[in-house]
């Protein structure tokens, strides 16, 4: 079981960056993957971007797509998201997400994630 922790959330203005980080215990994830989901008020939570390292394949969503970047430290605990060129619409509460597959190959489902952190707020004031 993976345990998860996220942090760097907080307020921005539009235009702004941050960079969000999930602190990994529990389990190593060397060869593993790792998701970044977001939830805004009344909404779905939705995928963000996510990462397979032992494929060296990232994942996107289209409305993030060149702004933020997936990463993880040479440790291999902590799993980063930069967040570029930031938009009110990018106001959520962020999560970091283990899939349950450790040979992830792209779903974009939060169901097929099984280990989540409690989550940080971004706010992108206009």
């Amino acid at each position: 079981q993976v345990q998860l922790v996220e942090s760097g959330g907080g307020l921005v203005q539009a235009g702004g960056s941050l960079r969000l980080s999930c602190v990994a215990s529990g389990r190593t994830f060397s060869s593993d993957a790792m998701g970044w989901f977001r939830q805004a008020p009344g909404k779905e939570r939705e995928f963000v971007a996510a990462k397979n390292w032992r494929r060296g394949i990232s994942y996107y969503a289209d409305s993030v797509k060149g702004r933020f970047t997936i990463s993880r430290d040479s440790a291999k605990t902590t799993v980063y998201l930069q967040m570029l060129s930031l938009k009110p619409e990018d106001t959520a509460v962020y999560y970091c997400a283990a899939p349950r597959d450790t040979n992830y190959s792209g779903t974009r489902r939060p169901g097929d994630f099984g280990s989540w952190g409690q989550g940080t707020q971004v706010t992108v004031s206009s």
